[in-house]
């Protein structure tokens, strides 16, 4: 019995296009500007330091910091002032209309019928929470902020290890058997569900020829979790 979906983003509800060659290439190109711009901004200060703490390097240099993020950035590096970086300049992008962000059809109407089902959605992505909230409030379908009941991102833990899970379990007071998680990484999904949770691997790309551990869905039209209001807590 299902009583919570937690979901992925990029490659699951979002095409993996839109954060590799929109997202990434804006934060690259706007990074130097902002940074300087924003040099005595107390949250820019912070994650200056903190970049600065990670790669050992003095934070008052900041043209080896912009490079140092724009090589995390090449790298596809999950560390947390890189993300909170990205999703303050996002916030720019966002908010000037240079790009809209990405939800596939299949998704939006999805996720729309469970939120009407009163289904607790949740969101557990490597982009920052602060990222994840600015994504959902600006997409093509509008808004759909409001369908989810909290975000998680990597302060909570790598997506590919299992405590991370059995943290977010804790956190939303729902038990793992209870729980389905989507996504199209399989690590993650086999992370999942060592702590119990139910998994579904969302293979867009059909590049998936078996997977011995979680069922296999081209899109969220192919998900049918049977899930009525009596289910529901």
């Amino acid at each position: 019995m299902i009583k919570a979906i937690i979901t992925d983003i990029e490659g699951t509800t979002s095409s993996i296009s839109f954060v590799k060659d929109t997202l990434f290439p804006y934060a690259y190109e706007k990074m130097a500007d902002f940074i300087k711009v924003n040099i005595e901004n107390k949250i820019v200060k912070n994650i200056i330091i903190q970049v600065a703490e990670e790669a050992h390097i003095n934070p008052n240099n900041i043209e080896l910091i912009i490079s140092t993020l724009r090589q995390w950035i090449n790298e596809d590096r999950k560390i947390a002032p890189l993300k909170d970086l990205q999703g303050l300049i996002w916030e720019n992008g966002y908010s000037n209309g240079d790009f809209t962000a990405h939800i596939y059809e299949d998704a939006y109407e999805k996720l729309l019928y469970w939120h009407q089902k009163n289904i607790p959605l949740y969101v557990y992505s490597s982009g920052s929470v602060y990222a994840q909230k600015l994504f959902f409030a600006h997409t093509n379908y509008g808004n759909i902020l409001h369908f989810f009941r909290d975000f998680f991102d990597t302060k909570i833990g790598n997506k590919k290890e299992s405590q991370s899970y059995q943290k977010i379990i804790e956190k939303i007071a729902i038990p793992a058997p209870s729980i389905i998680f989507l996504s199209d990484i399989e690590a993650e999904l086999n992370s999942a569900q060592e702590i119990g949770m139910k998994t579904i691997l969302v293979d867009r790309e059909n590049q998936i020829k078996n997977s011995h551990h979680h069922p296999i869905v081209k899109s969220f039209t192919e998900i049918d979790l049977k899930i009525s209001n009596s289910d529901i807590v």
